[in-house]
């Protein structure tokens, strides 16, 4: 869905977080958030080298002016016309995508125990060995075991829900490039064993060209002068290799969006993504986004991941009995997610837990200088990831336990 400036803040104007409405439950207080396993400077400034040299087509000055008509219809609300042409989509994705992919490359280190969990059981599921294959000879089982097993030759497939603007897309591509250059996996930091990204991003506007020449700058690498050292040609790389990362981009409307339509989306996905894209559905229309909600929580398979990542402090409201009420994004996606207490009590099927929550963070810039010709922020935000449940009553879970 499109999304306006005003999620952003940055760390300069950073204002007083938003009293609270009385709301039906409160937010919780979360515990203190320590950025751990951080993404290089050197690999952050090859994902704005990527946006640099796919969005930023132009002299700065026609670059401002295109920026400037582009706020001007996102301030009107006008989305229809903000993301109506190319020039738009283009100047948008180089503006505001950039500061969110590494914001986004840092989110997705900061999970990587979640996601070992996740590929961990996929790997389970998936190569379970039947009975006749189960008594290979130990001399088959060591050759196996020293060749690259069949599950990191598997994708690990994203769904990108109002990912068009580019920034789940280069992100992505950056945590991958993290773990391949980061240290071998050990006892004490665990590294998830994923050779290939598959990422498919949906959203209302036709970003497909500005996902194609980011999808290009990821697996191409940069341009370098002919008068370039031997030593800077043997460094020069692409972020990705291209059999490592694949993207693809449907034009749709999430919330125009049957189940059978989320079904079709879902084919073999293992994260689905809602990236600052949530509370603009909320906004747009509460009831059409719960369907949605509903849709993902009926086609979604166990094990698979939820990850809403969004502004802080946001708010929708919902009309009950005649009455309108500001209810928190947190407690309308909780609400609609997790089973309440009393039916939890019920032995009533859960069909999601929740793996993390935090209702502020901050993504930080290293003190390093990065290059980039547009200004860069400081990213604060909500965090909420959810696991799909196997949907069997508590009492059986607890008896195979």
């Amino acid at each position: 869905m499109p999304r306006d400036k005003s999620s952003w803040q940055p760390l300069q104007k950073r204002q007083r977080a938003t009293k609270q409405n009385k709301g039906p439950i409160p937010l919780p207080v979360e515990k203190g958030y320590q950025q751990s396993n951080a993404i290089p400077t050197a690999i952050q400034q090859s994902l704005l080298n990527v946006f640099r040299n796919a969005c930023n087509k132009g002299s700065p000055a026609e670059i401002e002016d295109i920026l400037q008509e582009v706020k001007g219809h996102l301030f009107n609300r006008d989305f229809a016309t903000a993301f109506g042409k190319d020039d738009y989509l283009e100047a948008y994705a180089a503006r505001w995508s950039p500061s969110r992919a590494l914001g986004y490359a840092q989110i997705f280190s900061d999970l990587s125990p979640e996601l070992i969990e996740l590929l961990d059981q996929k790997s389970s599921e998936t190569e379970e060995p039947s009975k006749d294959t189960s008594e290979l000879s130990e001399q088959l089982e060591g050759k196996l075991n020293l060749e690259e097993s069949a599950n990191s030759s598997k994708p690990l497939n994203i769904l990108c829900l109002g990912g068009g603007a580019g920034a789940e897309v280069v992100g992505l591509a950056g945590w991958l490039r993290h773990l391949k250059d980061d240290a071998p996996p050990s006892d004490d930091k665990p590294q998830p064993n994923i050779s290939k990204l598959d990422i498919f991003g949906v959203d209302v506007a036709n970003w497909d060209k500005v996902m194609q020449d980011l999808h290009q700058g990821v697996i191409t690498p940069p341009f370098l002068s002919k008068y370039a050292s031997a030593a800077a040609k043997a460094a020069n790389k692409a972020v990705l290799p291209s059999e490592a990362f694949n993207v693809r981009f449907k034009q749709q409307d999430l919330l125009d969006t049957d189940a059978a339509g989320v079904s079709d989306m879902l084919t073999n996905s293992d994260i689905v993504t809602i990236m600052f894209t949530l509370n603009e559905l909320y906004s747009t229309s509460v009831a059409k986004t719960q369907r949605l909600l509903y849709a993902l929580t009926a086609s979604m398979r166990p094990g698979s991941l939820l990850l809403v990542v969004d502004s802080p402090g946001s708010y929708s409201t919902v009309t009950l009995n005649g009455a309108s009420q500001k209810y928190p994004m947190q407690w309308l996606l909780d609400h609609t997610l997790l089973s309440p207490k009393k039916d939890a009590e019920k032995g009533t099927p859960a069909q999601w837990k929740k793996l993390v929550s935090d209702e502020s963070r901050w993504f930080r810039l290293p003190d390093e200088d990065l290059k980039y010709p547009i200004d860069l922020e400081n990213m604060r935000y909500q965090i909420h990831l959810y696991q799909r449940h196997d949907g069997k009553p508590q009492q059986e879970q607890q008896q195979q336990e």
